[in-house]
C-alpha cells in the first residue's frame, strides 16, 4: 500500500494558482517532517518546501514568496499552494515524509509517485 498519494497537478497558465495535495491512509503527519520536492526534465530532484512535525516551515529560494505549504494533521493532508506560477515551475512534484539523516544529508523514508504540473506562458 502506497503511503503517500499526490493529486491536483495538471496544466496551468502562468499566473494561475493550482494547489497539489498529498494525503496518506497510514501516516500520522503530526509525527513526521513532510515536504514537497520537484524534478524537471533533465534535472535532478530538488526540494521545494518542508514542514516539520511541529510546524516549522522552510522554503527553497526559487519559490519563496510564491508557494505556500500547509498541512492538516487530522486529515493527514499536505497542500502546496502555487501562486505566481512561471514556466520554470514545470516539473513532477513529489510528496515525501519521514526525514532522517544519512552521513549528514537529509533523506526521506516515504515517497509518493508524484503529480505533474505543467506551466504555459
Amino acid at each position: 500500500q502506497r503511503q503517500l498519494v499526490e493529486s491536483g497537478g495538471g496544466s496551468a497558465l502562468a499566473g494561475e494558482s493550482p494547489t497539489p495535495s498529498c494525503t496518506s491512509p497510514t501516516l500520522d503527519f503530526s509525527r513526521y517532517s513532510i515536504g514537497w520536492f520537484r524534478q524537471a526534465p533533465g534535472r535532478e530532484r530538488g526540494g521545494v518546501a518542508e514542514i516539520s512535525h511541529d510546524g516549522d516551515i522552510k522554503y527553497q529560494d526559487p519559490v519563496k514568496g510564491r508557494f505556500t505549504i500547509s498541512k492538516d494533521n487530522a486529515k493527514s493532508a499536505l497542500d502546496l499552494q502555487m501562486d505566481s506560477l512561471q514556466p520554470e515551475d514545470t516539473a513532477m512534484y513529489y510528496c515525501a515524509a519521514g526525514k532522517f539523516q544519512v552521513q549528514g544529508r537529509d533523506e526521506f523514508r516515504y515517497w509518493g509517485k508524484g503529480t505533474q504540473v505543467t506551466v504555459s506562458s
